[in-house]
């Protein structure tokens, strides 16, 4: 029984939960720290996310239950090692996304809705957009988008477009970092199930860095903006998030480049100490200019 709740939980990837936490993104950009209810609100987005998000999952790994027996990391998991049958996931997928419907009934029907794009794209992209060249990474940058305006709707306020084009360049920027990485990692080869090839790995790099300058560059714009003036008593302190940017950005990707990144770039982000230094400089630059 403690290998079978084991391998359950390793089905459902709780750690891939972390990148959910994006729909809070909307409670400190509009200045709702005090708010119990937007915090309330965002969490209930979040349960929901984690659920559809474990779906998810569930049915990616019984998709591919035959190539990830073939893969030499992605054998381990529950399906592909034999630990778990694949025919549990067409229980255990329509159970957690009949939660994750549940949970969001709590929210406006506009998050509902939201939710619904997130798992309708999502099975698209499983089941044939990750199998194409560009594509997959402008659809695994719209999935973290959809978080950030999921948690924007449940919360009552507006995506500013400031926020949406920040985040549609760096998210581009970290999806492309993805297939970089693991263009490094496999030394060239042609990546199992993907369209990338080694001869790929020059452009591939010149878009990753070239969406990450222009997140940059949004930033910079949106510090000059009026917005910033009315959210912020010091606003010309926000220009040294620029550079605090720039030296994460340009850290992670060279660190993809040495094969290094062997993880989705948010989640090796949470286990990296620089990416902490850089996130704590952030949070003590938006704390000085407020």
């Amino acid at each position: 029984m403690i290998l079978f709740l084991s391998a359950l939980v390793r089905l459902l990837r709780p750690h891939q939960w972390a990148k959910n936490l994006l729909v809070f993104v909307a409670v400190l950009t509009a200045h709702r720290y005090g708010d119990a209810g937007a915090w309330i609100a965002a969490a209930w987005m979040f349960a929901a996310f984690c659920l559809a998000a474990s779906a998810i999952y569930v049915i990616n790994d019984a998709a591919d239950v035959v190539a990830d027996r073939a893969h030499p990391d992605k054998s381990k998991r529950p399906f592909a090692s034999g630990a778990l049958s694949p025919k549990l996931a067409w229980s255990i997928a329509p159970l957690l996304l009949s939660g994750a419907a549940w949970v969001g009934s709590m929210l406006p029907v506009a998050a509902l809705s939201i939710l619904g794009v997130y798992v309708a794209l999502s099975l698209v992209y499983t089941f044939a957009i990750k199998r194409l060249l560009w594509l997959d990474v402008l659809v695994l940058a719209a999935l973290y988008v959809l978080r950030v305006a999921a948690g924007a709707i449940a919360i009552a306020v507006a995506l500013s477009p400031w926020l949406f084009a920040f985040a549609l360049f760096l998210f581009v920027s970290l999806a492309t970092l993805k297939r970089y990485g693991e263009l490094a990692m496999h030394a060239g080869r042609v990546l199992d199930g993907r369209a990338y090839q080694a001869a790929d790995a020059p452009i591939v790099l010149a878009v990753g860095a070239a969406s990450a300058l222009t997140a940059v560059l949004v930033f910079a714009l949106y510090v000059q903006s009026e917005d910033v003036r009315r959210l912020y008593t010091h606003p010309e302190l926000l220009w040294l998030v620029a550079p605090v940017l720039l030296y994460w950005l340009a850290r992670l990707w060279t660190l993809a480049g040495r094969g290094l990144v062997r993880a989705d770039p948010i989640l090796f982000a949470l286990r990296d100490g620089g990416s902490y230094l850089s996130g704590l400089a952030l949070l003590g630059v938006f704390w000085c200019a407020l």
